[in-house]
């Protein structure tokens, strides 16, 4: 059985996994990670629960209008970070100069980005950008006019249409010129389109694709059941030895991450946070536990309840990296990888958990994350509280802990009890 499943699901993953747009799309998007990490702290600082005990209303405003600011730059023009990594990454990965890919990718979205505001009540307000238009509900429109910008200005100058200046020339003088042409006619091609969309269907690309693509593939990316179809895939490709995260977040990720940056957004506006599925729900509810497969409980349950020598030694070595999320020395160790022993509790944990969660939060038992970035190193219910900025947020996770541990102590008991008996013959042989 474990044959022909990995004769199916190995090649596709390694497609996948080699695929050179999802490798683009993944680098993009943790080239924001750290800038969305300093946005986040400030958030939780602005929003700490028991501010209004140490703080009138009106300091807190003040407060809050002052480093505010941190989020509005970070995490509230994400897009704009994203849009510039894909066309960068991705004219280097055809080895042409990246730095103009990315600007020129950037540029391109924003001539399809209207420069303007329309309130609920008056007139429109013309010159200014809507930040959501750079945030959440441009995600979309950015990665695709990312990628078929960069497409455009890397075949130009694999075709060589560039100005060639002599040897003599310095180099940044050289590398601006011979990306003359290219700009030019990648900005044009997308300056058309505007004009074609503004003018004739009297919208823009934003709406049209928010509406068409975003939409549809967020709400159907926030749902509970792709959510446990994602996390079952994640599962099964690590059983077999490959990072289920690089490859199944690669496709996943662009809808996880809109639907955290319009927590975010709510959030910070005082409104009710809409969305329970997020990037932030994936990574503290699912690897936030101790790595992939939430295996901290299952370490713990090793040290102090197992009595093979080598599963002791293995806890050892796990416990310390498990602390804060590495869980390389588990999957290995025990091992997890082409262990039929315990495909069962690998998989079936996570979802149960998963689901527990998200009924949790759907019932308001738990507050739903509000859209901060938590560094995955974070410990376990450390990262529950912050990334929730609730105490709730932390309980959960041990509860989710115990899950696991139930789930798995049968399983660990067997391979204990064969391991034992194992060592206890090697001792009598040797004897």
């Amino acid at each position: 059985m474990f044959e022909k499943l990995s004769e199916f699901l190995l090649p596709i993953a390694g497609k996948l996994n080699n695929n050179r747009y999802l490798t683009v799309l993944r680098d993009a998007f943790m080239l924001s990670f750290p800038l969305t990490i300093f946005g986040s702290i400030f958030v939780v600082l602005t929003n700490l629960p028991f501010l209004n005990k140490m703080m009138s209303d009106s300091a807190i405003k003040s407060f809050q209008s002052m480093f505010g600011i941190a989020s509005s730059a970070t995490m509230g023009i994400m897009s704009v970070f994203v849009v510039f990594g894909i066309g960068y990454y991705l004219s280097k990965s055809y080895d042409v100069e990246g730095i103009f890919g990315g600007a020129i990718a950037l540029v391109s979205f924003l001539l399809l980005t209207p420069f303007v505001y329309q309130p609920d009540h008056g007139a429109a307000i013309q010159g200014v950008i809507p930040l959501d238009r750079l945030g959440a509900k441009g995600m979309f429109l950015g990665m695709i006019t990312a990628f078929i910008s960069a497409e455009i200005y890397r075949k130009i100058v694999q075709k060589n249409i560039t100005i060639k200046m002599p040897p003599g020339v310095p180099p940044a003088v050289a590398k601006s010129f011979a990306a003359l042409i290219p700009a030019l006619i990648t900005l044009t091609v997308f300056l058309l389109i505007n004009v074609f969309v503004t003018q004739v269907f009297k919208t823009n690309m934003h709406d049209v694709i928010y509406k068409a693509v975003q939409a549809p593939l967020v709400g159907l990316g926030g749902g509970i059941i792709p959510t446990i179809i994602a996390i079952f895939f994640i599962q099964i490709l690590w059983f077999f030895g490959l990072h289920g995260q690089i490859i199944i977040n690669s496709v996943m990720d662009p809808i996880w991450n809109t639907l955290m940056i319009d927590n975010l957004n709510s959030y910070t506006a005082g409104k009710p946070v809409p969305h329970i599925i997020s990037k932030t729900f994936i990574d503290i509810y699912t690897v936030g536990m101790g790595g992939t497969g939430m295996t901290l409980a299952v370490v713990l349950a090793i040290l102090f309840f197992m009595k093979s020598k080598q599963l002791k030694q293995v806890g050892k070595i796990a416990i310390g990296p498990g602390i804060f999320n590495v869980n390389e020395p588990v999957i290995f160790g025990l091992p997890i990888v082409m262990n039929p022993l315990i495909i069962v509790p690998w998989i079936l944990s996570p979802i149960v958990v998963t689901l527990v969660t998200y009924f949790a939060m759907a019932s308001g038992i738990v507050p739903r994350p509000t859209g901060v970035t938590v560094p995955w190193t974070v410990p376990v219910f450390i990262n529950g509280m912050m990334a929730t900025n609730s105490f709730a947020g932390g309980l959960i996770q041990l509860v989710n802990m115990a899950i696991v541990f139930v789930i798995w102590f049968p399983f660990l008991k067997v391979i204990d009890r064969v391991n034992v008996k194992k060592e206890q013959s090697e001792t009598e042989n040797v004897a």
